[in-house]
């Protein structure tokens, strides 16, 4: 099958180079291979709106934070979330005009630094559990922790900044998305979860990080899309990871998945909202998700034959 509307939410692996490093010119070619990929769902005639990560990107800006805290005040977590997507997102738009050019398709993208609502009172304020940024000895955490931050101790490594990381309740951009798509771009939104703001007079920017997958999960729905695919570092779900009975999932019921996660088969820092992402997709009344790599997404939206697929009604 082929969809109509898609939404790709790009995962990490996506943003950096293929050791991790996320200078700008790593970045770049990263994410030139991400827009070949997203280019070919395009030419199959499939409207497209794109999510991404900004784990690697955030991080940069929080060590720039900590370096420079004398010199100039640090900013909020939510300023370095819309830095971030403005940055991934025009470069991304530039290498996704370069190759939709390139197939010939007379089509343009669009960049929108997005806001993504979250509830003021979520639990997840009153305990910060998401880390970010690097690892620091005890004595160089503890000047953050006088600034109001969360650290905690995590080991050999060091202390971590910790976040909360609430959950999204509604992407307020979405209508402007909903009409970029509609005028015919191919749109980059969302990233990093988008900025997480609580409602006020006007909205305003908190603390926080919202999982990136959980957003796009939740735009696909706000827009209507029939497919939701969620490109990672892997082919396939698997179950049994890292055991002699690790074996990747196909085509799997919405029942099956969630009784794999409860179970405590996905790891809550990666494949585990991901998982999360699909399912509530479907559950929320999506048509698909499909969890796979990158390299594979432009088949993961036009057929049923890569990936971990995810449908309401299994035939």
């Amino acid at each position: 099958m082929t969809s109509r509307r898609a939404v790709i939410a790009l995962g990490g692996n996506a943003m950096t180079g293929p050791d991790g490093s996320a200078t700008p010119a790593a970045q770049r070619a990263a994410l030139a291979v991400a827009a070949e990929a997203v280019a070919a769902v395009v030419a199959a005639g499939v409207e497209v709106v794109l999510t991404h990560g900004n784990g690697p990107q955030v991080g940069n800006l929080l060590v720039k934070n900590e370096m420079a805290a004398a010199v100039v005040p640090p900013v909020p977590l939510d300023w370095c979330v819309a830095q971030t997507q403005a940055t991934v997102g025009f470069t991304l738009a530039d290498e996704l005009d370069a190759a939709l050019a390139a197939r010939g398709l007379d089509r343009r993208t669009a960049a929108l630094v997005t806001r993504t609502l979250v509830d003021a009172d979520d639990p997840h304020f009153a305990a910060p559990s998401k880390p970010v940024g690097r690892y620091l000895p005890a004595a160089e955490a503890a000047r953050f922790t006088a600034l109001g931050q969360h650290w905690q101790d995590r080991g050999p490594r060091g202390w971590r900044r910790v976040v909360a990381s609430p959950e999204p309740r509604s992407v307020v951009d979405a209508p402007a998305i909903a009409t970029l798509v509609a005028a015919g771009f191919v749109v980059v939104c969302a990233g990093g979860g988008g900025v997480p703001v609580v409602d006020g007079a006007p909205l305003h920017g908190v603390e926080a990080v919202v999982d990136k997958d959980l957003t796009a999960a939740l735009l696909a729905r706000e827009l209507g899309a029939d497919t939701l695919v969620v490109a990672t570092d892997v082919p396939h779900v698997v179950v049994g990871w890292g055991t002699d009975a690790a074996r990747p999932l196909g085509r799997v019921t919405p029942a099956e998945l969630r009784a794999h996660a409860a179970a405590g088969e996905f790891d809550g820092g990666s494949m585990g909202p991901k998982v999360e992402a699909a399912l509530r997709f479907v559950e929320g009344g999506g048509t698909r998700a499909v969890v796979t790599s990158l390299d594979t997404i432009a088949d993961a939206v036009t057929r049923d034959a890569v990936g971990t697929v995810l449908t309401a009604a299994q035939e």
